[in-house]
């Protein structure tokens, strides 16, 4: 036995939930909602913000720890969002934009001489 609730979208249509809980509410049905809706915000901040899937490291630990680092970094990231009042992408960009500005002021790495082709 299952329960299905029918949720009407803003572009007219109709989505569905189903569930096994059959004393389920509505109220609580959209609790869950929002639980789930937090999470699939927070595996896409982890996604964009670290690279955490593109390791391409082989052995299982190297792996687990390329994952954690990347949590740890993801988590930093959040915190200072947090504080700043900020966004994702207003961080990522104030940092990308002081690490070009940076290298701009003194570039590590310069051409031997002039390119001709």
């Amino acid at each position: 036995m299952v329960k299905v609730f029918g949720i009407a979208t803003p572009n007219g249509g109709t989505a569905y939930w189903a569930t096994n809980d059959l004393g389920m509410t509505d109220l609580s049905r959209l609790q869950f909602a929002e639980f789930s809706w937090s999470i699939e915000h927070y595996h896409r901040g982890i996604e964009q913000c670290t690279g955490v899937e593109r390791c391409q490291c082989r052995t299982a630990r190297a792996q687990r720890n390329h994952i954690g680092l990347a949590l740890r970094a993801f988590l930093r990231f959040e915190a200072h969002c947090f504080a700043k009042g900020i966004s994702w992408v207003e961080a990522k960009t104030a940092i990308i934009r002081d690490a070009v500005r940076a290298y701009l002021a003194r570039p590590r790495i310069g051409f031997p001489g002039p390119l001709t082709a």
